[in-house]
């Protein structure tokens, strides 16, 4: 699964290095474009909160948690543009906090703490859905109730996978996302996932 990820994040990297700036993105709206191409109403840049459940498999215990996520982003390039729509690639950070418990004996306090940034691949059209996937690499803090053998521990983690924008209105955005969690502890990965959905504001 690392080879893997460690793939698609090179691929993202290149995109970000081949992709081009668009005369008329939503950080330059001063300029002018050929009337052909689609250049979306929006700003420049955005603001994201929301609901997340998370399971995880972690230090002898697995368990689900519910919490909340704090996104970010900003528009960098446009690798591909048209007459209906165009992929863009940005840059997101998001950090996302759980609270839960572990459930069995003893049954454990468990809170988490995701944070990490990365790209953002999106496209967009005059379309209300506007389909996404991110990858996002970053850093995983586990707290328990602390006992002889568990307590605060910290990991590298990474985030990957995707999800749908839905246009409320102009500016206005509901998400629903799918993550893989990824987090290597003690030289070993551990396999997670989460769910989510909130509102996306452009400003």
């Amino acid at each position: 699964m690392r080879k893997i990820l460690l793939y698609c994040a090179s691929s993202l990297c290149l995109l970000l290095f081949t992709a081009k700036p668009s005369p008329a993105g939503p950080c330059s709206p001063d300029q002018g474009e050929a009337p052909t191409v689609y250049v979306p109403d929006r700003a420049c840049l955005d603001f994201g909160f929301g609901y997340q459940y998370q399971h995880y498999n972690v230090f002898s215990h697995s368990f689900g948690d519910n919490g909340f996520n704090v996104d970010f982003g900003m528009h960098m390039v446009d690798w591909l543009t048209g007459g209906e729509g165009r992929l863009t690639v940005g840059l997101e950070g998001t950090s996302a906090f759980g609270f839960g418990h572990t459930g069995g004996t003893p049954n454990l306090d468990a809170k988490s703490l995701f944070l990490g940034a990365g790209p953002h691949l999106a496209v967009q059209s005059r379309s209300r859905l506007e389909p996404w996937i991110h990858l996002l690499p970053g850093y995983e803090r586990f707290r328990f109730t602390q006992t002889a053998k568990i307590g605060a521990q910290n990991a590298f983690a990474f985030m990957g996978g995707g999800g749908l924008d839905v246009r409320v209105d102009r500016g206005l955005y509901w998400r629903v996302q799918a993550d893989y969690i990824g987090t290597v502890t003690q030289s070993n990965e551990q396999s997670n996932y989460s769910f989510g959905t909130g509102l996306i504001l452009y400003f």
